[in-house]
């Protein structure tokens, strides 16, 4: 997500996937097999497979569904054919918004997605109309109370960070996907907890909304983030503090 709400963007959405941690799960679980079946079962080897095994650990995931998934990936090629897709549209105030999807039915997805934006006010584009706005970062959100600052910035920059900042209540420090691994393992030796540690779209530049469509549009992202296939979901929105506020109280 964008602006200076990022942290709250983030708070957000984990109130609401705390909520549905069932669908989470699935969702993880998809992004685990389809890594083990395109570079196999060993996450030592595997960078995709081990940042996807991360991401579903820092969301509490069972280790058992863990292992099932892998176990799963690595079945062999009875397995569900799985297409990463990339949708990309329109939000209201013309916001830019990218769809992370993984799915077994191109063709039944692109429909549901189609109607989900039409619904929320926006409308699915075509391929590239938006993916230029942004560029992809590794992400790192680690909570003020729980860390020293001095000592971020440097297990941080010396892991090959680009970016330690304040951001609301969290530090939020940026690197670039290729030194994504090198600085989770930096914060992780030392015993630097991490809220969320993402590789993610960020956007060049934001759009200010009013509180009508903020509204809108945060009942858009609920909506491709409750969709089954959807793996993430990137906006290029900048929303009042006092309308976050009311979405983070009800999140």
């Amino acid at each position: 997500m964008a602006g200076h709400s990022h942290w709250a963007n983030i708070a957000i959405k984990k109130g609401r996937t705390d909520k549905r941690k069932g669908k989470l799960f699935g969702k993880l679980s998809r992004a685990i097999i389809v890594a083990a079946q395109h570079g196999g079962g060993d996450p030592s080897s595997n960078l995709a497979l081990r940042y996807a095994i991360d991401k579903a650990r820092k969301n509490s995931m069972p280790k058992d569904n863990i292992e099932r998934a892998v176990k799963k990936g690595c079945g062999g090629s009875s397995l569900e054919s799985y297409s990463e897709v990339v949708y990309e549209g329109y939000g209201p105030g013309g916001v830019a918004v990218l769809c992370d999807i993984l799915t077994e039915n191109r063709n039944r997805t692109a429909g549901e997605i189609r109607k989900i934006f039409e619904v929320g006010g926006g409308r699915l584009g075509s391929l590239g109309c938006v993916a230029w706005m942004f560029e992809r970062k590794g992400i790192f959100l680690v909570p003020a109370r729980n860390v020293e600052e001095n000592a971020l910035f440097n297990a941080a920059i010396e892991a090959g960070a680009d970016d330690v900042k304040l951001a609301g209540e969290s530090y939020e420090v940026q690197c670039t996907p290729e030194s994504f691994q090198k600085v989770s393992e930096a914060l992780e030796a030392a015993r630097i907890p991490a809220e969320v540690a993402e590789i993610q779209r960020v956007p060049a530049s934001t759009v200010d909304l009013d509180a009508q469509a903020s509204r809108r549009m945060l009942k858009l992202l609920e909506a491709l983030e409750d969709q089954d296939d959807v793996q993430s979901v990137t906006a290029n929105y900048n929303i009042p503090d006092e309308i976050m506020a009311e979405a983070m109280s009800g999140a």
